[in-house]
């Protein structure tokens, strides 16, 4: 089973369980705090270092997050720490994330810039992307000095590239196209 269908298996089950007791917003907001853990060094090295026992392993995340998150949330990080499948919680946080905002209508909305874009501009494309997708947008901004101008806007699984660099690599594909077919 390819790493993605795990962790969109353990999310769902948390996410269906979460809805079932009405603890949605709780357990999202677990699945933040959890995200924001898994990505320090220190979580990292208890997650994938095979040598710490699965039991001192849950008893470590008893300790950080015991009275911080709901008691489902526990449960999940038992039952994935149980089959061996900790390094899969950051995905799962992720994915889980994902869904909670895609039940809320919200869309998050990535817009990379070669440098930063000031708020006005931001309200314009939230805007735009709401009344165009009819969502709500969770506008989030990259800055990415590589692509020298413009923009790249991702919504979802819809990608708009209209960097400068998109732009020269599609100009130096072309002459050298050319240049072969001379």
């Amino acid at each position: 089973m390819n790493d993605s269908k795990i962790s969109v298996r353990y999310s769902r089950a948390l996410f269906q369980l979460a809805i079932d007791k009405k603890l949605l917003d709780e357990v999202s907001k677990d699945m933040v705090l959890i995200a924001e853990v898994c990505a320090t060094p220190e979580a990292k090295e208890l997650i994938y270092n095979p040598v710490i026992r699965p039991s001192k392993k849950s008893a470590i995340f008893h300790v950080l997050f015991d009275g911080n998150v709901e008691g489902i949330t526990l449960s999940l990080i038992d039952l994935v720490i149980q089959n061996g499948r900790e390094s899969f919680l950051p995905a799962i946080a992720r994915v889980f994330i994902h869904e909670t905002m895609k039940y809320h209508g919200v869309t998050e909305t990535y817009l990379t810039t070669a440098v930063g874009v000031d708020s006005k501009v931001k309200k314009e494309i939230s805007d735009l992307v709401a009344e165009i997708f009819s969502t709500k947008v969770d506008l989030r901004e990259n800055i990415d000095p590589d692509i020298i101008g413009g923009f790249i806007l991702r919504v979802d699984d819809k990608y708009i590239d209209a960097s400068i660099r998109n732009k020269l690599r599609k100009i130096s594909k072309e002459l050298r196209g050319s240049i072969t077919a001379s």
